[in-house]
C-alpha cells in the first residue's frame, strides 16, 4: 500500500516540475529560503555572537564561582514568592464581586506572563544591571552578562528568577484598586509599561549597582527587600489608575451616604491572605540571598513574624471601636498585611522590639488609609493603595527609626558587620532617616507622576475602562463569556433572576440544580 502511495506521488512530481510556471516559482521560492537562511546565519555570527570568532585566540576566563546552597536557597525563596500570586489573585476575587471573579484570574495569569516576557528582554537590564544612575543599559535578554550575578555566588539565571518573581508581585498590586471596572485590554497595555518601565527604571534607582539613591552619600538608601521598590511602586500606580478610572458605577462614598460595596466570598480572601504571609517568608528572608547568614535568616524570619502579628491585631482591636461591637475580618487582614509589607524594608536591620512596634503602626495607618481614600471619593475596592502604598512608605521611613545599629549586610558566606544601620531612636541620629525620607519620597512622586501619564494615554486609547453596558452586565461575562458560578442561579424576593451582588444579604436564594434552599 504504502509503495503504490510512493508510486503515486512520484508521479505526481514529475508532473507538476514538467510544468514551466511551477518550476519557476519552486526555484524561486528556494533561491528566497537560502538567501533568508543565510541572513539569520550571518546575523547570529554577526550580531549575537560577536565573539564567536575570536573563540580560539581569546584567553580562557576562570569558572565562575557557584554557591550551591545560596542557589537552591534562591530559588526556593523565589518559588515562596511566586506562590503569592495564588494569594493575590484569592484575595482580590474574594473582597470583589462575583461579577469579575474571572476577569481578575485572567488579568493576573496574563500580568504575570507579560511581566516575564518584558523581564527577560529588557526590564531587568534597566534595574540591575550597570549603565547611568537612572537606568541601566547593558545585559539586554541577559546577553554578554557573567554566570552568576555579581559576588552573590548565585547563577545569574536563578537571580532572575527570583527578581521576576518581585516584579510580578508589583505588577499583581498595581491591579488591586482597579478592579470591577477596568478594560481587559487596557490591562495589558498598562502592565507592559508597568513591568517594562516603570519598576525597573524606578527600581533601578534604589536597587541597581549605580543607581542614585544606592550610592547616595553620606548615607544610602536602605530598602532590604522592597517595601519602597515593591510594594510604593505598586500601590503608587494602583492609586492612579483608580483615580483615572473613576469609583465603579453605584459606589457611594460614606460622606455621601452610602458604604463600601461588600466582598462575594471573605472566605477566599482571608485564605488569599493568609497564603500571602506564607509567601512572605520568601520574599524577606530570601533576599539575604544567602542561606550561610543563618542569623540574618532567622531575624528577618523572626522579625516578619511579629510585625505581621502585632499589626493583625491592632487592625482587629480598631475595627471592634470602629464598627460598634463587631471584629471586621477585612480589615484584619489588611492589618496583617500591612504589617508585612512594613517589615519589608527594615527587616534585616531591627530587633524584635522594632519589628513589633512599627507593626502597631502599620496595623493603624492602614484603616486610617482605607479611611482617607474613602473621604475622597476614590474607590479602591481591595485596599490596595493603605496596604501597599501608605504602609510601604511607613515601614521605610521606620527603618530610620528602628535600626539596631547592630547588623550590616548579609554576604554569601555571613554576615558583615563592619558598617551597621542605626536608626534615631538607638542613637544614629537623623542621617538614616533623612535618606529614607529622601528615597521614598522621590520614588513615590516620581512612581505618581509618571503612572498617571501612563494611566491616561491607556485611557485616551478608549481601553482603561469598559462601557456602562458591560460594568452592568459584569466583566466576566463581558470580557470573557463566562461567569465564575455559572451552576448558581440567584434571585430575588420576587423570583427574578439577579447576579448575586444586586440581591440585599439575608434575602437571596441560591438555587442549584433543581434544589433550592433559603438563606436567611
Amino acid at each position: 500500500m504504502y509503495s503504490s502511495r510512493l508510486v503515486g506521488a512520484c508521479r505526481l512530481l514529475k508532473e507538476k516540475w514538467g510544468d514551466p510556471v511551477v518550476r519557476r516559482n519552486a526555484t524561486h521560492l528556494l533561491f528566497g529560503k537560502m538567501i533568508g537562511l543565510g541572513i539569520v546565519v550571518f546575523f547570529i555570527s554577526k550580531v549575537w555572537m560577536p565573539n564567536a570568532a575570536y573563540a580560539d585566540t581569546a584567553p580562557a576566563l576562570p569558572p565562575p564561582h557557584i554557591n550551591a546552597i545560596n542557589t537552591v536557597w534562591t530559588l526556593v525563596a523565589a518559588y515562596l514568592v511566586f506562590c503569592m500570586q495564588v494569594g493575590f489573585v484569592m484575595l482580590e476575587t474574594g473582597f470583589a464581586r462575583s461579577r469579575e471573579t474571572v476577569n481578575i484570574m485572567v488579568e493576573g495569569i496574563a500580568d504575570t506572563c507579560i511581566c516575564g516576557v518584558t523581564f527577560w528582554l529588557w526590564g531587568f537590564a534597566f534595574m540591575f544591571e550597570p549603565g547611568t544612575p537612572w537606568i541601566g543599559t547593558t545585559g539586554f535578554m541577559l546577553h554578554g552578562l557573567p554566570a552568576t550575578y555579581g559576588t552573590t555566588g548565585v547563577p545569574l539565571l536563578a537571580y532572575w528568577v527570583f527578581q521576576y518573581a518581585f516584579a510580578d508581585t508589583c505588577s499583581t498590586v498595581t491591579s488591586g484598586a482597579m478592579i470591577g471596572r477596568c478594560g481587559f485590554v487596557g490591562d495589558l497595555l498598562y502592565s507592559v509599561g508597568v513591568t517594562g518601565f516603570i519598576y525597573p527604571i524606578i527600581g533601578h534607582w534604589a536597587w541597581g549597582p549605580d543607581g542614585w539613591l544606592a550610592v547616595m552619600t553620606p548615607v544610602s538608601f536602605h530598602d532590604f527587600a522592597g517595601s519602597t521598590v515593591v510594594h510604593t511602586i505598586g500601590g503608587t500606580i494602583s492609586l492612579a489608575g483608580a483615580i483615572a478610572l473613576g469609583p465603579r458605577l453605584g459606589r457611594v462614598f460614606k460622606r455621601d451616604g452610602g458604604a463600601p460595596m461588600k466582598p462575594h466570598d471573605l472566605i477566599i480572601g482571608a485564605t488569599g491572605g493568609l497564603i500571602l504571609w506564607f509567601g512572605w517568608y520568601g520574599f524577606n528572608p530570601g533576599s539575604t540571598l544567602s542561606a550561610l547568614d543563618a542569623d540574618g535568616i532567622g531575624r528577618v524570619s523572626f522579625n516578619t513574624t511579629l510585625a505581621a502579628c502585632s499589626a493583625g491585631l491592632t487592625s482587629l482591636i480598631y475595627s471592634y471601636f470602629k464598627t460598634d461591637g463587631k471584629w471586621d475580618l477585612a480589615l484584619t487582614v489588611n492589618g496583617f498585611l500591612a504589617g508585612l509589607v512594613a517589615i519589608t524594608c527594615p527587616c534585616y536591620w531591627v530587633d524584635p522590639e522594632g519589628a513589633f512596634l512599627l507593626g502597631i503602626v502599620a496595623g493603624l495607618v492602614v484603616v486610617w488609609g482605607i479611611d482617607l481614600l474613602e473621604y475622597m471619593r476614590i474607590d479602591d475596592p481591595i485596599g490596595a493603595v493603605p496596604v501597599h502604598m501608605i504602609a510601604g512608605i511607613w515601614g521605610t521611613l521606620s527603618l530610620g527609626l528602628f535600626a539596631a545599629g547592630k547588623y550590616g549586610a548579609p554576604t554569601p558566606t555571613g554576615a558583615d558587620t563592619s558598617s551597621v544601620v542605626t536608626g534615631l531612636f538607638y542613637g544614629g541620629g537623623m542621617g538614616v532617616l533623612k535618606a529614607q525620607m529622601i528615597g521614598s519620597f522621590s520614588i513615590t512622586i516620581a512612581t505618581f507622576i509618571v503612572s498617571m501619564a501612563l494611566m491616561y494615554a491607556v485611557k485616551a486609547t478608549g481601553t482603561l475602562r469598559v462601557t456602562t453596558e458591560g460594568e452592568i452586565e459584569g466583566l466576566d461575562l463581558h470580557e470573557h463569556g463566562f461567569p465564575a458560578y455559572p451552576e448558581y442561579v440567584v434571585t430575588g424576593d420576587d423570583g427574578a433572576p439577579k447576579t448575586i451582588d444586586e440581591v440585599p444579604i439575608g434575602r437571596r436564594t441560591f438555587a442549584r440544580a433543581d434544589k433550592k434552599r433559603k438563606v436567611a
